[in-house]
C-alpha cells in the first residue's frame, strides 16, 4: 500500500519548528552543557544528568539545518547517501537518549528525596557517569551498526528526487527497521513514558507532603518533565507505534493511513521542541545555576559592544596599607 507524502504544510511546519529550536535550544544547552559540566562543583549524579540531557540536545540541533535545508528543498535531500544515514540516526537516536536521561533525572530526584541515606551512597558522580556510559555505548553501537549496514532503500515519488530517513521500501520494514522499532518502542518509548507518567505523579503528592526546599524542588523536576513528555515526546510514541502497524500491514485503510502520515509529521515537529523545553528544566530544578545573570551579562555586552563603549579599568596599589584605587576611564569610539 503506497499513499501520497506530499502533503505542502510539512515544507513550512519543519522549517519553522526547527528554526525556532536553533534559535532558543542551541544557546541554552551549550550554556547548560559547559556550566554543568565545568562550572558547578563539586560534581553531583544531578549535574551529571543534566550535562548529559544538554549533550543530547545539542546533538539533535545540530542536525537541524541539514533537515531544514531538505525541506525547504522539497524534501529532496543533495548531501548523499552516508550523510544521510548518519544525520539520520544521530535524530532519531538522541531523541530516545533524551528521554532515557529525563527518566534517569527523575529517578535521581526521587532517591534524593524520598531515600536521602541511600542518595547518600549513589550520589557520587561515579554511579551517574557509569550509567551515562552505557546509555551512550548502547546508543553509540546501535547507531554504529545501523549506519555501517549500508544505504537504505526508499520508495520514489518524484522522478529524480531522494527522500533521505523517510517513505522506506517495504522490505527495509521487514528486515532492521523492524528489529530497531520494536526495540525502540519497548525499551525508549514504553519503559520510560511508563515510569515518567505512572510513578512519579504518585511520587509527586509524597513528596510534596516534605516541607522543604530539596523537596518542593525535587516536586518541580517532576513536574516539568512531566510536561515536556506529555507535550513532545508521548504524542510522538503513540503516532510511531500506528506508524509501525501500517507498515506491517496491520492497518490497512488508506484513509487511515493518511491521518497517521499527517500525524506523524506534526508530532516529529513537536518532539524537536523539547530541545527549547529542557532549558526550562534546568532553570526550575537547580538554584545554583544562575540563567538570569548569565542571560543578563550577556546582553548587556551585546548592548556595550554594539555602541562601542568600553570600560578600563586598573587598580594601582598605592602604599603598604594594601590600599587600591580604581581608575575607570570611558572612551566613546563611533565609526
Amino acid at each position: 500500500m503506497r499513499i501520497n507524502p506530499l502533503f505542502p504544510f510539512q515544507y513550512y511546519l519543519f522549517p519553522v519548528i526547527y528554526t525556532l529550536a536553533l534559535t532558543v535550544g542551541l544557546p541554552g544547552n551549550l550554556l547548560a552543557l559547559f556550566y554543568f559540566t565545568f562550572k558547578i562543583t563539586p560534581r553531583t549524579s544531578f549535574s551529571v544528568y543534566i550535562s548529559n540531557l544538554a549533550l543530547a540536545d545539542v546533538a539533535i540541533l545540530c542536525t537541524l539545518p541539514f533537515k531544514i535545508h531538505y525541506h525547504l528543498n522539497n524534501n529532496n535531500w543533495v548531501f548523499g547517501d552516508v550523510a544521510c544515514r548518519i544525520i539520520g540516526v544521530l535524530f532519531f537516536a538522541n531523541i530516545y537518549t533524551s528521554i532515557c536521561f529525563m527518566t534517569c533525572i527523575c529517578l535521581d530526584r526521587y532517591i534524593a528525596t524520598l531515600h536521602p541515606h541511600t542518595y547518600r551512597r549513589l550520589r557520587r558522580p561515579q554511579h551517574s557517569l557509569s550509567v551515562s556510559i552505557v546509555l551512550w555505548s548502547v546508543a553509540g553501537v546501535a547507531m554504529l551498526i545501523f549506519v555501517l549496514m549500508g544505504p537504505l532503500e526508499t520508495n520514489v515519488d518524484k522522478p529524480g528526487s531522494h527522500s533521505c530517513f523517510e517513505n522506506f521500501a517495504k522490505h527495509e520494514w521487514d528486515t532492521r527497521l523492524w528489529t530497531y522499532s520494536v526495540l525502540s518502542l519497548i525499551f525508549c518509548s514504553l519503559l520510560p513514558s511508563l515510569i515518567i507518567l505512572v510513578c512519579y505523579p504518585l511520587a509527586a503528592r509524597r513528596i510534596s507532603l516534605i516541607k522543604t526546599k530539596t523537596a518542593q524542588r525535587a516536586v518541580r523536576v517532576i513536574y516539568t518533565i512531566l510536561a515536556i513528555t506529555l507535550l513532545c515526546f508521548l504524542p510522538n510514541h503513540v503516532v510511531y507505534l500506528l506508524h509501525f502497524l501500517r507498515r506491517m500491514d496491520v492497518i490497512k485503510s488508506c484513509s487511515t493511513a493518511n491521518q497517521i502520515f499527517i500525524a506523524r509529521r506534526v508530532t516529529m515537529a513537536l518532539v524537536t521542541l523539547n530541545t527549547c523545553l529542557d532549558p526550562v528544566l534546568y532553570y526550575v530544578t537547580t538554584s545554583h545555576f544562575k540563567w538570569k545573570h548569565v542571560f543578563l551579562k550577556w546582553l548587556f555586552g551585546r548592548v556595550r559592544r554594539r555602541t562601542g563603549v568600553y570600560t578600563i579599568t586598573n587598580e594601582k596599589r598605592k602604599n603598604k596599607n594594601k590600599n587600591s584605587i580604581k581608575f575607570k576611564r570611558s572612551i566613546f569610539e563611533e565609526k
